[in-house]
């Protein structure tokens, strides 16, 4: 499960069915791949309650310990990555251990609440509901419809869709707009030999997370902030910039938003798409109005869910569905398979657009769970409510191309033809 060349032809249901069948709870090797180093190696967490389990129990499983991405971070970077609210625990925790540093960092052990309510009072209901892009999704799909009868989604609509509604939701001037997306690509796609990699001085690849890689775009909120001061407007850079957030906390949020905020929708909206292209009966059932919007929504979420995996780190001893996990083990849950666990989902490999409930857990569950998943929803309903009124009935015209990526359930390219839907 480890191997990110594993999903860029799609989810490994087989796999993941075995897993969740046999060994929910696995070891699994870290080995070198893509000029990345080997690690230590992870328990891979399959089933659905065992994932929703490991999420919720933050005091035995920490985001703080060593973060959430499956490869471990330079220890000298460690606390600089623990300044960001997704790498904190909720609740206080004791005494720093050796080498988990002090200061922003040490207060981010206790501060995950404080920055969460934060943020959550700047994603207003109002400041939210103006940013719905409606226009902005008939423009584009206007724009691509116009270029058939094969037109590739993704470079024509999905990705400026969701860059343009969160750079409005930022307040990010429309002339430094790209700069978002080269950063959430530098970020996200680090693993995708399409994205070289950066090198240091003795050729080994730099993490695009650690501080250097950073400074370009920590710069660049601390400047926004400055301005959003002298010149406010009605945007979440605006709030932030005012909230009393030190300079560490800000570049953090500005981070986590533009990277996190950006690439949810960026995957979530081409792989829902491809998932009507393929199932020709469902995207009837949407265009006829027998499967509701928002319900639709859900079950495209649950299908492609945006984030294949997040990692948590074992605080102490304990036992998961039968295996004995030592304080320190990585813990990694996959989101998409237990998407696919037929223990809570009936039939879960059918598309069903009314599928009703659908306890997916695409937005995460427990303390860390979207924050921005509202927005997300919003976004990926009108952007299927204007396919449904502009687009004809579509098919795919190729196949899709997907991001290399053990993290982010990418679609790189989506070509669909527009002339011969059914």
């Amino acid at each position: 499960m480890f191997d990110p060349r594993r999903y860029a032809t799609g989810l490994p249901h087989a796999a993941f069915r075995e897993l969740r069948d046999r060994h929910p709870v696995s070891w699994q090797a870290e080995y070198e791949v893509l000029g990345w180093p080997p690690g230590p190696g992870f328990w891979a967490v399959t089933r659905h309650a065992d994932v929703v389990h490991v999420l919720r129990d933050h005091g035995t499983y920490s985001s703080w310990a060593g973060a959430t991405q499956i490869r471990d971070p330079d220890p000298a970077d460690l606390p600089f990555i623990r300044r960001m609210m997704l790498n904190q625990d909720p609740g206080p925790r004791g005494p720093a251990g050796p080498g988990q540093g002090d200061g922003a960092a040490g207060e981010g052990r206790s501060g995950h609440g404080r920055l969460r309510r934060l943020v959550s009072r700047a994603f207003t209901p109002g400041r939210v509901a103006r940013f719905t892009g409606a226009a902005r999704a008939r423009e584009l799909l206007g724009a691509a419809r116009a270029t058939g009868p094969v037109v590739d989604l993704v470079t024509a609509v999905t990705d400026d869709y969701a860059l343009l509604n969160l750079a409005d939701l930022l307040g990010v001037p429309e002339s430094d707009r790209g700069l978002l997306l080269t950063w959430t690509e530098r970020v996200i796609g680090y693993q995708d030999p399409d994205e070289p990699p950066v090198l240091d001085a003795d050729g080994r690849p730099v993490n695009p997370r650690s501080p250097a890689m950073l400074k370009e775009m920590f710069d660049y909120a601390r400047e926004l902030a400055a301005y959003k001061r002298r010149a406010p407007g009605d945007d979440v850079m605006t709030a932030l910039a005012g909230s009393g957030l030190h300079d560490g906390e800000l570049e953090m949020f500005f981070f986590l938003l533009t990277v996190a905020g950006n690439d949810t929708v960026r995957s979530a909206a081409p792989g829902g798409l491809l998932a009507l292209a393929v199932h020709p009966d469902q995207q009837r059932r949407l265009r006829s109005g027998e499967a509701a919007p928002d319900t639709a929504v859900e079950e495209l979420l649950r299908w492609h869910p945006p984030v294949l995996s997040f990692r948590r780190t074992a605080t102490r001893d304990t036992t998961l569905a039968g295996q004995d996990v030592r304080a320190g083990d990585k813990v990694v849950v996959f989101h998409a398979s237990a998407n696919y666990d037929d223990r809570v989902f009936d039939a879960p490999h059918r598309l069903d657009l009314t599928r009703a409930p659908n306890p997916h857990v695409s937005f995460g569950e427990g303390p860390h769970v979207c924050l921005g998943a509202h927005f997300a929803r919003l976004q990926l309903r009108v952007l299927h409510e204007e396919a449904r009124a502009l687009l004809p009935p579509f098919t795919l015209a190729a196949e899709p191309r997907r991001l290399v990526s053990n993290f982010v359930n990418g679609v790189k390219s989506l070509p669909l033809d527009l002339s011969r839907g059914g």
